[in-house]
């Protein structure tokens, strides 16, 4: 299949098994052929992941070259086009070729309450072996949509995430360097959704637990905090209006230059990722 700009590609793959994480997280283990071709550069690497509506075989996915698929996508119809949503990838492996990708399940029925299921969670929550799936993912390790990148002269890390970007928490995590310094804050909304995350000696790790309804107490963690000596460089993801909150903080009020601070909001509360995505079309270039 064409890729685009041979950086990225799609990729059809299938689901080799799931497996229960916590309460509401829920790891998803992708296989097939396809794989072998892709190149996750690990850390934070996202991906689109296409899923079919119910009562669909397989994504209605027109495969096109460059960016012109995406044009091709949106003209289908909304109720038959496959679903995109955008996803972390949590391991790979290469034989047998193999993508772990971790689900949030708000709203399935299986956890605490919040936003109703959308078509991702749902789609998890009851999905078995060999369900079709493509992922647009990156064909060489380097890419563009690997977004954690501290720059040599980093002092420490500072790691903020909700349940959300846990998976690419957990993905940095596990290849940052030995003789790291790093302060980790990730929230929850179940303390049975905790997991032991590998990290480097240096590592400082605090979780929090969200109540059902709750606002996000990861700005009073981090107001709270004495931060080392050194350079920063944070990394910032979550919900939109708490990671704009956490890197006004850092900014504003601790005098981080702004370039050391990488954010990004994967969902916003109140609104679906169509939405957000939808709206981020209309706007002007």
């Amino acid at each position: 299949m064409t890729g685009q700009a041979q950086e990225y590609d799609f990729f059809p793959a299938h689901v080799v098994r799931t497996r229960r994480l916590g309460p509401t997280m829920l790891r998803v283990t992708f296989g097939g052929g396809a794989l072998r071709g892709f190149a996750s550069g690990g850390r934070d690497q996202s991906f689109s992941l296409f899923l079919p509506h119910p009562g669909q075989d397989e994504p209605l996915l027109p495969y096109r070259e460059g960016e012109g698929w995406f044009g091709a996508w949106r003209a289908l119809p909304a109720d038959e086009r496959a679903v995109m949503r955008s996803y972390t990838v949590r391991a790979q492996r290469t034989e047998p070729p193999e993508v772990d990708v971790d689900f949030a399940l708000h709203g399935t029925g299986d956890g605490p309450g919040g936003a109703p299921s959308g078509p991702a969670a749902g789609w998890a929550a009851t999905a078995g072996p060999g369900a079709r799936v493509v992922l647009l993912g990156p064909a060489v390790a380097d890419n563009r949509s690997v977004a954690f990148r501290p720059p040599a002269d980093t002092g420490f890390v500072l790691l903020l995430a909700d349940e959300t970007a846990l998976p690419a928490a957990g993905g940095i995590l596990e290849r940052l360097p030995a003789g790291t310094r790093a302060l980790v804050w990730i929230e929850v909304p179940d303390a049975a959704d905790v997991q032991d995350l590998p990290a480097p000696d240096g590592v400082e790790i605090s979780w929090l637990v969200r109540p059902p309804g709750a606002p996000s107490g990861l700005p009073d963690a981090l107001r709270a905090a004495e931060l080392p000596d050194g350079a920063p460089y944070a990394w910032i993801a979550g919900e939109s209006g708490t990671v704009k909150e956490l890197r006004r903080h850092l900014v504003r009020e601790r005098g981080i230059d702004r370039r050391a601070v990488t954010f990004s909001g994967y969902w916003r509360r109140g609104a679906s990722e169509d939405r957000l995505r939808e709206e981020a079309y209309a706007e002007p270039s």
